[in-house]
């Protein structure tokens, strides 16, 4: 794969000063990943990070009942393994590829030997953790003061901005797993949505229509969390 590609691909190699990339380049190997294919489980040893072109991941917290919620978004702008960054090789959560697509695989004992050489990719995974610290603490917020009408306007932005698209590949069923609620709230809030000509849906698929619009409707985690990856990392889409 060309160099171009893996540099314009993921933002944080894209990031990169030419002489920190090209000595992980060469182990960096491109993969194309289907639907929920599963890259790390909670509490199990991360041997692989990933950093996702097209692909986006979810990091998901799973309940003793197996009631699911998801906790972040991960896509083009970030990386799939962070924690072997802080001093621990050991999963969080889950992470599952919710939109198929390609991701660059690396070494995890790669990535730390990179980034305890305390340069530019330290910075800058440094800042990254810094925006997730906030998608985080803002999600946490979202999840218990906003409406799921709100918060699915939010959510479906996020993920557009992670993959590029105003076209993604999502059924109500897993919207309603990723945001903790029941599939018949989903349905409800979409149809509103929908209704509204912000977003038209037919099974599978849902195209946002009316971003402008579906923003406004959002509630103010997504831009408080957009404009702090921005902040940090200097990208105007995330």
């Amino acid at each position: 794969m060309s160099e171009n590609l893996n540099r314009q691909g993921n933002k944080l190699l894209a990031a990169l000063p030419a002489e920190d990339y090209q000595r992980l380049a060469p182990y960096l190997e491109n993969l194309s990943l289907p639907f929920q294919r599963v890259l790390h489980n909670t509490g199990e040893v991360i041997f692989d990070v990933y950093f996702p072109t097209t692909a986006m991941v979810s990091a998901v917290s799973i309940m003793q009942d197996g009631s699911t919620i998801e906790v972040g978004v991960i896509g083009k702008e970030g990386i799939v393994g962070l924690p072997v960054c802080w001093g621990d090789d050991t999963a969080v959560h889950q992470t599952v590829v919710q939109i198929p697509g390609n991701i660059l695989k690396l070494k995890a004992e790669v990535l730390k030997e990179e980034f305890y050489r305390g340069g530019a990719l330290q910075k800058l995974l440094l800042r990254y953790t810094q925006a997730i610290y906030t998608q985080l603490g803002q999600s946490a917020a979202c999840n218990r003061l906003h409406t799921l009408e709100e918060r699915l306007s939010r959510w479906l932005l996020t993920v557009s901005d992670r993959v590029e698209s105003e076209e993604l590949p999502l059924t109500q069923e897993f919207i309603a797993q990723m945001l903790g609620t029941r599939r018949s709230g989903v349905t409800v809030a979409a149809s509103t949505l929908s209704k509204a000509g912000m977003i038209h849906y037919s099974r599978g698929k849902i195209n946002i229509t009316d971003r402008e619009t579906l923003e406004l409707t959002a509630c103010e985690c997504y831009q408080v969390i957009k404009a702090e990856f921005q902040r940090l990392l200097g990208t105007k889409d995330d």
